[in-house]
């Protein structure tokens, strides 16, 4: 498993971290860029709340139908390998986006954008299990994601202020582009890792899907994965731009504003979390705890922007920085699976996050049309509609806070 001579740290970050780091800024973007383009979309192709909620989260469930597969084809033909092809896919839908001119065509375009980056994260993960040290795996996650905020914080003000000069359009043709050149990198740039490829046929890697899915100790991450994970990309990628217009009334460059610090905050969180989740862990605040803590600090700070109490500004940001710790999760259900298992225990946490965006996106969108056709205005309807998320995460929180019984794998 470890490498000998010993790898340099400049091999380490040029050839192994940078590839997978630009392969997730580019997924986390193309997550994030319906939250700002949204009113566009809406004016040209008249969608209604449900319309646009279907949209955005076919995203979500293109990549969510991907996991499986993905965490079998990770295990079974390494990383560089599989990012790269479905990297190629995600220039494909990226055009197909640019040019399309229906809810159909664009749906459809979201979904092949979704099947595309659905190894992104995953990979890098796989590939930092390989290549780096157990001790160093919440530093690296912490890294990885903190890519990940930046192609969010690029998503938010600085595409607003795009947008007149590109239009949406265009700014998807520019995707296309660097998805094609970070697919290309990949694969001419990353070697592959002695070992990397796994052996056995399809019916022995369904084993090992069905061994981590009857496993106790993964369903006491599904809900947190569902509704803590997957409901903030629901609100980072699309609701919290309606939000900050409807209940705060921002116009909507007050709202993008607003989004830039969410996911500026997210950046630091995770920054953070990459410098300093080492030490914290020689410390006894093991990445564990680290998420404990910050995902129940995330339910504290919704229920102060759901009441509107204090600065909304800071409130935001402060909802960036305290959610970054939810990424912890893939390294903490990873370490509790043995090693020749990994990628398909990471992307099937990552299936339960996707699930619980896809439903959270698109059930929040059709309960608000429901609450608007019985008389509710936008502002009330989408208290109600926050108030319900913050229950389901409450309620996901209780196995959460009872996980540190399992003890990580040897």
């Amino acid at each position: 498993m470890q490498a000998s001579p010993p790898l340099s740290p400049l091999f380490l970050v040029s050839r192994i971290f940078l590839p997978f780091a630009l392969g997730y800024y580019l997924s986390y973007l193309l997550r994030t860029v319906n939250a700002v383009i949204s009113p566009d979309l809406t004016s040209e192709l008249g969608l209604s709340a449900a319309d646009l909620g279907l949209l955005t989260s076919t995203y979500f469930f293109a990549f969510g139908l991907a996991q499986i597969p993905v965490g079998i084809a990770l295990d079974r033909y390494g990383p560089r390998r599989v990012e790269a092809v479905l990297l190629l896919i995600t220039a494909l839908g990226s055009v197909l986006f640019a040019t399309g001119d229906s809810l159909p065509t664009l749906a459809s375009a979201r979904g092949l954008i979704g099947l595309g980056v659905a190894a992104c994260l995953m990979a890098g993960l796989k590939g930092f299990i390989l290549w780096f040290p157990r001790e160093k795996m919440a530093s690296m996650t912490g890294f990885i994601m903190a890519s990940g905020a930046l192609g969010a914080v690029t998503a938010s003000a600085p595409l607003a202020a795009a947008l007149p000069f590109l239009g949406w359009r265009g700014a998807f043709w520019l995707v296309a582009a660097l998805a094609a050149g970070v697919a290309a990198l990949i694969f001419f740039v990353m070697p592959d890792k002695e070992g990397s490829h796994g052996g056995g046929d399809l019916q022995h890697a369904l084993k090992g899907v069905k061994e981590v899915l009857a496993a106790g100790r993964f369903w006491s991450f599904s809900g947190q994965s569902a509704f803590f994970t997957g409901g903030f990309m629901a609100l980072q990628g699309l609701w919290a731009v309606p939000w900050l217009m409807e209940v705060n009334g921002y116009s909507r460059a007050g709202a993008a504003d607003h989004l830039f610090w969410l996911n500026l905050g997210m950046l630091a969180g995770q920054l953070s979390i990459g410098a300093w989740a080492t030490k914290l862990a020689a410390r006894g605040i093991t990445p564990l705890r680290l998420m404990q803590g910050g995902l129940f600090l995330t339910m504290v700070v919704e229920g102060l922007i759901i009441a509107e109490v204090g600065p909304t500004l800071p409130l935001w940001w402060a909802l960036g920085i305290v959610s970054a710790t939810g990424a912890q999760m893939y390294g903490v259900v990873a370490g509790l699976f043995p090693l020749h298992l990994s990628g398909r225990v990471t992307t099937s946490i990552n299936l339960m996050a996707f699930v619980g965006a896809f439903v959270v996106q698109w059930g929040l969108g059709g309960l608000l049309d429901g609450l608007r056709a019985g008389g509710m205005d936008g502002a009330a309807s989408l208290r109600v509609a926050f108030l319900i998320l913050l229950g389901a995460q409450v309620c996901s929180f209780v196995p959460l806070a009872r996980a540190g019984r399992f003890q990580p794998h040897a």
